[in-house]
C-alpha cells in the first residue's frame, strides 16, 4: 500500500547520499518533501502554532513546489543541512538573524515528537565527541588504540615518545583555510620533535597508530548492517579515493553487536563507524560518524544502503 504521510528530508542542494534514498523512496511511491535551511525566505516559508488546539504542535513547512503539515510528517532524514549567514547584513544582524532561524526553524522541527529521526540532531551533535565515543567504546568492548587528548606539550612529547608510532587526529573536522587554500585535517605521523608550545592553544588528539591490514566502514540502518573492507596504503584512506578498493566485509556477531549498542546508547537509528582490523584479525575502534556519507560504497560494492534508508524512513512512527 503507498505510504501517504510525507518524510521530511532536511539537507543541502547537492547531496548524492540523500539523492539515493529520495529516489528510493519515490519508487515506493512515498511523498518526499526536501528542504535546505539556508533557504529560509520566499522559497521556504514555517508557521507553527503552541497552545492551540488539542495538539501539542500544528503548522506547516512551505517551499516553492511542497507544503508538509508538521503533524503529517512520517519520519524525518537529516542529512547534512545548512544555515543561512545573511552575508547582506551587517555582522551584528546577520548574526541576530541566523540566531534567530536555528533556534526558530530548528527549534520547530526539534519539537516533532511523532516522527522517526534518521537522526536527531540534537543526538547527532551529543554522539560527535571523539573523546565520549572513545570512553564508550572501550565500555562497549572495543579495542581502543592508546590516545591521549591534552594542551599540555611535555603530556604529548612524553606519550608520543612511548608509542611505536603515533599519529595526529583532529578532534572535529572543521572547515579550514590557510592562506585561502583550503586544509584538511588528515590523520597524520607526528613525532615528539614536532610537539611545541603551540599545543597549548587547544587540545589536540594523539594516538598509537593501529598497524592494520585494512580499514573497515561500517554503515547501519535500522537493524541493518552493512561492512565494506577498505584496502589502501595509505594511514588515512579519505586521500586518495582513487586508489582504494573495496570488498564486502563479514563482521564478528560481537562486532556487529557492539556497534549497535553503541547506537542503541547515543539513541541514534544509523551510523558510519571506521575501525581497522590488524592483521591477526582483531578490530580496532576508530571513530563513529553519527552522519556520515555511504552512497559511493553502494556503487562501488552492490550493498543495498539506500534502500534500508529507505525502509527506515518508511517505518516512521510505527518504531
Amino acid at each position: 500500500m503507498t505510504e501517504t504521510r510525507p518524510v521530511l528530508v532536511v539537507t543541502e542542494v547537492d547531496d548524492i547520499t540523500a539523492d539515493m534514498v529520495i529516489t528510493e523512496l519515490n519508487r515506493r511511491g512515498v511523498p518526499v518533501v526536501r528542504f535546505n535551511p539556508a533557504d529560509i525566505g520566499e522559497d521556504l516559508t514555517v508557521s507553527a502554532r503552541f497552545g492551540v488546539g488539542p495538539a501539542p504542535l500544528a503548522g506547516q513547512v512551505r517551499t516553492p513546489s511542497r507544503t508538509i503539515d508538521l503533524e503529517r510528517v512520517r519520519s524525518v532524514y537529516w542529512r547534512r543541512p545548512q544555515w543561512p549567514s545573511f552575508s547582506h547584513l551587517t555582522p551584528d544582524d546577520s548574526h541576530f538573524a541566523a540566531a534567530q532561524v536555528r533556534y526558530g526553524l530548528g527549534g520547530v522541527l526539534y519539537a516533532l515528537a511523532g516522527p522517526l529521526w534518521v537522526n536527531h540532531p540534537l543526538r547527532i551533535a551529543a554522539a560527535d565527541y571523539k573523546p565520549a565515543q572513545l570512553a564508550l567504546a572501550r565500555r562497549l568492548g572495543f579495542r581502543v588504540p592508546p590516545t591521549l587528548v591534552t594542551n599540555d606539550p611535555d603530556a604529548a612529547r612524553e606519550f608520543v615518545r612511548a608509542q611505536r608510532d603515533a599519529i595526529f587526529k583532529t578532534l572535529r573536522w572543521t572547515p579550514y583555510r590557510r592562506e585561502g587554500v583550503p586544509v584538511t585535517g588528515w590523520a597524520t605521523p607526528v613525532t615528539a620533535d614536532e610537539i611545541d608550545d603551540s599545543v597549548r592553544v587547544t587540545p589536540h588528539l594523539f594516538q598509537a597508530r593501529v598497524h592494520k591490514a585494512a580499514d573497515v566502514r561500517v554503515v547501519i540502518a535500522g537493524r541493518h548492517t552493512f561492512a565494506v573492507r577498505i584496502d589502501s596504503e595509505l594511514l588515512d584512506w579519505r586521500q586518495d579515493y582513487s586508489s582504494l578498493t573495496y570488498a564486502v566485509e563479514r563482521l564478528p556477531d560481537r562486532v556487529d553487536k557492539a556497534l549497535h549498542a553503541c547506537l542503541d546508547s547515543l539513541e541514534l537509528v544509523s551510523g558510519s563507524f571506521d575501525l581497522a582490523v590488524d592483521r591477526e584479525g582483531n578490530y580496532w575502534w576508530l571513530e563513529l560518524n553519527p552522519n556520515g556519507q555511504w552512497g559511493w560504497l553502494e556503487t562501488e560494492t552492490g550493498l543495498g544502503m539506500s534502500a534500508a534508508f529507505a525502509g527506515l524512513l518508511m517505518e516512521g512512527d510505527r518504531r
